[in-house]
């Protein structure tokens, strides 16, 4: 299911640690606050539970909208955007 994950961190540690969940669960940064892949509904779970544990629930912002593949190819993507293959995980990534 493909997802967003944006987030608003006041802390800067606390926010390191939501990029890491982020990416531990196979979500790609598309902006510097938003994430996008396709995950599992047992993956978004645990990034609730995790995320629940690193930010202050009274001053820190996260969003997480998971998508059908319907409603993905509706959106509307303008100007510098991101490569949708490796978002879906069609493409593979190669790190050194």
């Amino acid at each position: 299911m493909m997802t967003w994950f944006i987030y608003d961190i006041t802390d800067d540690r606390n926010r390191n640690r939501l990029i890491k969940i982020a990416q531990k669960h196979g979500l790609y940064r598309v902006q510097k606050s938003v994430f996008l892949g396709n995950i599992e509904k047992d993956e978004i779970d645990q990034i609730i539970r995790e995320s629940k544990k690193v930010i202050d629930l009274q001053e820190d912002l996260v969003y997480i909208f998971p998508i059908c593949e319907a409603d993905y190819k509706k959106a509307t993507l303008l100007g510098l955007s991101f490569e949708e293959d490796i978002v879906k995980d069609e493409k593979p990534v190669l790190f050194f």
